[in-house]
């Protein structure tokens, strides 16, 4: 791996606090939508080859189950994908919590993931680029994938990167059994972009 990918141990801290602080702000939007108390984890932050993304998504989410995944790209200052990532608990929980209180139809789950998810990367990834002076636009939010065994949910294949920093964070609720995970997949140039963004990030401290 090329040594200009690596983060410095500064970097990294730095990096662990602006995510810190935009998940902070994430949580606390998804906290008032469903009106419960929303745990966040520590920030995990890893370089991961193309053909390996399966197996390190695999470990941070934890358990070999079936999830359904929303994603969302952005580019701008720094390009990549966003994914949040629901287990089947999750998605019913989330309709509990915001109140539907039949079975809901495969459409409207749908679009309550997709709204959820669209919440959270969108105050992430703002909160970050707010931080480091970035400008980020983003796409609209699809469903990429439904009841899929979290070690499919991307192939390898099919990926134009060899190298990209992986950023996960995920969100339990106090009063449920609910987690998500939200991640984000920067390819090599973003990587280059972000070490920049953090380096003039300290220099402002």
């Amino acid at each position: 791996m090329n040594d200009q990918l690596l983060l410095t141990p500064d970097q990294r801290d730095a990096l662990q606090e602006v995510t810190n602080i935009a998940m902070g702000q994430a949580g606390a939007q998804l906290a008032q939508i469903l009106e419960v108390f929303v745990q966040l984890s520590v920030p995990r932050i890893n370089i991961t080859e193309s053909s390996s993304i399966a197996t390190s998504i695999l470990q941070l989410v934890g358990t070999p189950q079936s999830v359904t995944a929303v994603r969302q790209a952005f580019s701008g200052t720094l390009r990549g994908e966003a994914m949040v990532v629901y287990d089947q608990n999750g998605c019913r929980d989330l309709a509990d919590l915001m109140g539907y209180e039949d079975d809901i139809d495969r459409d409207s789950e749908r679009e309550l993931l997709l709204d959820v998810g669209n919440v959270l990367v969108g105050a992430c990834l703002n909160g970050i680029a707010e931080l480091l002076g970035a400008k980020l636009s983003f796409s609209a939010p699809t469903i990429m994938a439904e009841d899929v065994e979290v070690g499919r949910l991307i192939n390898p294949q099919q990926l134009t990167w060899n190298y990209a920093l992986l950023v996960e964070v995920h969100f339990t609720l106090e009063v449920r059994d609910f987690t998500c995970h939200l991640m984000t997949l920067m390819p090599e140039e973003s990587i280059v972009a972000l070490k920049s963004a953090l380096d003039a990030f300290m220099e402002n401290l």
